[in-house]
């Protein structure tokens, strides 16, 4: 989730696995919620609003382990 603080700067808030169902009405009614209970703050002061939502999938694959 990104976020504008007041001195016009993006803070980014991430959360590890999210829920494969969460819809994108969620994700913005929980950023709703962030920001008019001012729940976090910024060094450039107070969240204002929503700039970007985005969930990363990402997958590794080990292809080398050495020898024990």
């Amino acid at each position: 989730m990104v976020f504008l603080n007041q001195a016009g700067k993006n803070v980014t808030i991430t959360l590890d696995n999210p829920r494969s169902d969460v819809t994108t009405a969620q994700v913005q009614t929980a950023m709703d919620l962030v920001i008019a209970r001012n729940i976090f703050t910024s060094t450039g002061g107070d969240l204002v609003s929503k700039q970007d939502i985005k969930i990363i999938d990402s997958t590794t694959d080990d292809l080398y382990d050495p020898p024990a």
